[in-house]
């Protein structure tokens, strides 16, 4: 498929660095501007696909003016959103999805995609961006999708086709993040029976913060699943052809969340042991401590008592002074002697 470049327009409504405006057909792909976009909706054989970057509010408001957009689905563009969703209108889809981007130990940016799927259009929306994520991270699956149409190794014949092509990548990207993750937790499953504690507290942090990484992961596939799960009951607001792709496309979603579940639950396996163990050590190193005390006490409690008045120079009571001793002995012994037949030693 052919990449070709309109004729660049008098006047750009939305700013052309943060938003591309492309016509998709059978045979080619067009570069175009906004003030174009009217006259490619009037387009047969073809759609619209327009990527924007970090969506601002002339931007909303033109879209919205354009396309007849909700107010609060311009609103949900603008403002971060957490939880991806789907609201179903009368002549499109609007979504929220998120694909994972790892940041400092223990935290995973949530990349936003907003989409609305019309009949001859897919407009996808990216941001607000959070520190620390780059445009190129953001827009990683759009371009991914738009370099394969370039290629001629994908050509979607509708809006929805392009569409799960795009979450489809997100899958990817999610089912990629895990397998990072598992190398992970084999490398601390292997450390935790190594018996590697040089830096105890420093192992058991970065094992609860990896924990928290393959969770946040699997709440974003779980919550994708079930926005998806949701859009095939709405079987009079969809095209023909995307039940099967939105089939796909929560059986991508459920395999990441059934396998960061079993890598959560390994991870949190692999800290149990290493609790068990560290307090089993400490239980063992008290043990110990109570039975020097316990051995010692008896000792302690004599020579308390006769200690300053068996040595007292030529005073010294010889016969007195060797029976206690010898006492003493006799005690020592008899604790430990218990104390092993315990099994506390």
């Amino acid at each position: 498929m052919a990449m070709q470049a309109a004729q660049p327009s008098a006047v750009q409504a939305i700013d052309s660095r943060a938003t591309q405006v492309r016509w998709v057909s059978a045979t080619t792909v067009e570069e175009h501007g906004w003030a174009d976009v009217e006259s490619l909706l009037a387009r047969p054989e073809g759609f619209v696909w327009i990527d924007v970057v970090e969506c601002d509010e002339p931007g909303a408001q033109r879209m919205g003016d354009l396309f007849g957009f909700h107010g609060l689905a311009l609103r949900d563009v603008l403002d971060r959103s957490h939880l991806p969703k789907i609201h179903a209108y009368a002549d499109h889809l609007f979504l929220i999805l998120h694909a994972p981007e790892a940041a400092e130990a223990g935290h995973v940016h949530l990349v936003e995609l907003d989409q609305f799927i019309g009949r001859n259009y897919l407009i996808t929306t990216h941001g607000p961006l959070s520190v620390g994520v780059s445009v190129e991270t953001a827009t990683r699956e759009t371009s991914y999708v738009l370099g394969k149409i370039a290629g001629g190794r994908l050509q979607p014949a509708t809006p929805f086709e392009l569409s799960y092509a795009i979450v489809a990548a997100i899958a990817h990207r999610q089912g990629g993040y895990l397998s990072t993750l598992a190398s992970k937790v084999a490398a601390l499953e292997t450390a935790v029976r190594a018996g590697d504690e040089r830096d105890p507290e420093k192992l058991l942090e970065s094992m609860f913060l990896l924990r928290h990484e393959l969770l946040t992961l699997r709440t974003m596939a779980a919550q994708s699943r079930e926005v998806y799960e949701r859009m095939s009951a709405l079987t009079r607001m969809i095209p023909p052809e995307a039940p099967p792709l939105i089939a796909d496309l929560v059986n991508r979603f459920e395999r990441v969340t059934h396998a960061a579940d079993g890598e959560k639950d390994f991870m949190q396996g692999v800290i149990d042991f290493y609790q068990a163990r560290t307090s089993t050590r400490m239980n063992v190193a008290m043990e110990r401590l109570a039975l020097i005390a316990a051995v010692v006490l008896p000792v302690t409690a004599i020579a308390s008592v006769y200690g300053m008045n068996l040595i007292v120079g030529e005073r010294t009571d010889v016969v007195q002074l060797v029976i206690v001793l010898a006492f003493m002995g006799l005690v020592t012994a008899g604790m430990l002697a218990w104390t092993r037949r315990m099994g506390w030693w």
